[in-house]
């Protein structure tokens, strides 16, 4: 047989989409764009490039990312290039936690654009459901003594400005990061526009089944952050404890019978598994193989049953750095008893 010849070059119309509740269709994996602190702005605005003109979509961006005013530069240039259209790219923001008072959300928003040189996303996020913030690039024992517990009636102030952004036309569609359910519990109801997407940590060693089935049967899409177990992540996100997805016996099984790096199959799970990953790279031979692999060679169903099996409850991004005074844990963050702490 003859050895199928690898390109640059994903056809966009190959990857598969998910639908929004509108309607509105959204690419089942995206470039992320985390890691300014690491990289440099540069390096990632170029990776974006890279990314789009091998046949990416999606690109998940955020205020406290540090780098939309080059992702700015780079799309302007993806434009005059002719390499792709605003129309064929979906395109998120988020608004950072110090950004959460009144009319705030939505000078955000306009920030963000105007470093985008956008005139709308597609989606726009609350990246934590609280104000409490902490310095980009900080360690983990940081502390903010301003930090304080989610209440419903600050968040859904929060939210009700993502509604007015809608409605001016500035975003797509709304949606939040990094909730609970018991927390959905309490704004859903409230809600007058329903997030149309809720971004969230998933990979085979952290897969959240309970949430993730609330969130779809919501008709809400779940974006899964650190897909590949976040090896580049910072350090004051590490613990002794956190199990390296890529190294799970059934990850690396499934990578030998296809042939492909561990990374390959966390990605080609994700997508089979319903939800929509967002991988970062800078090196071009792993974006596209990224990209790639949901156009190919799925998984069986017993690899899928045997990676759900494998799930070891290892959150990676714990959130310490919110916790509040008197918070006891970076558990405090995550209702695991299904009581909102501090309440």
């Amino acid at each position: 047989m003859e050895e199928k010849k690898m390109t640059d070059f994903v056809d966009p119309k190959l990857v598969p989409k998910r639908k929004l509740y509108t309607g509105a269709e959204i690419p089942v994996l995206g470039i992320g764009t985390f890691g300014s602190d690491k990289y440099g702005a540069r390096e990632i605005s170029d990776a974006v490039y890279g990314a789009v003109k091998s046949g990416y979509r999606l690109i998940d961006c955020a205020s406290v990312y540090q780098n939309e005013k080059e992702i700015g530069e780079t799309l302007k240039k993806l434009f005059d290039d002719n390499v792709v259209t605003r129309e064929e790219l979906f395109i998120t923001g988020k608004v950072w936690n110090d950004m959460h008072g009144d009319g705030e959300v939505i000078a955000s928003c306009r920030q963000s654009l105007e470093d985008l040189g956008l005139d709308y996303l597609d989606l726009y996020l609350v990246h934590w459901p609280f104000p409490n913030y902490h310095a980009p690039g900080c360690d983990g024992d940081s502390r903010n003594t301003d930090s304080r517990p989610f209440f419903t009636e600050e968040f859904m102030a929060v939210w009700r400005q993502c509604e007015s952004l809608l409605k001016e036309g500035l975003v797509r569609h709304i949606g939040m990061s990094n909730m609970t359910i018991p927390k959905l519990e309490k704004v859903l109801p409230l809600c007058e526009i329903q997030p149309a997407a809720i971004e969230m940590e998933l990979h085979p060693g952290f897969q959240q089944p309970e949430l993730f089935k609330y969130v779809q049967e919501k008709n809400i899409v779940p974006i899964g952050y650190c897909p590949l177990g976040s090896p580049s992540r910072p350090e004051r996100d590490r613990t002794a404890e956190d199990v390296s997805d890529m190294e799970l016996p059934e990850i690396v099984e499934a990578a030998k019978a296809h042939n492909v790096h561990p990374a390959i199959i966390c990605l080609k799970w994700a997508v089979q598994n319903g939800q929509i990953p967002i991988p970062f790279s800078v090196k071009p031979k792993q974006y596209v193989e990224n990209l790639r692999c949901v156009t190919e060679d799925p998984l069986t169903d017993e690899e899928m049953d045997k990676i759900r099996k494998a799930d070891k409850n290892c959150r990676l991004v714990k959130g310490q750095v919110f916790l509040w005074p008197g918070a006891t844990s970076w558990e405090d963050l995550w209702d695991l008893d299904g009581e909102i702490k501090g309440w």
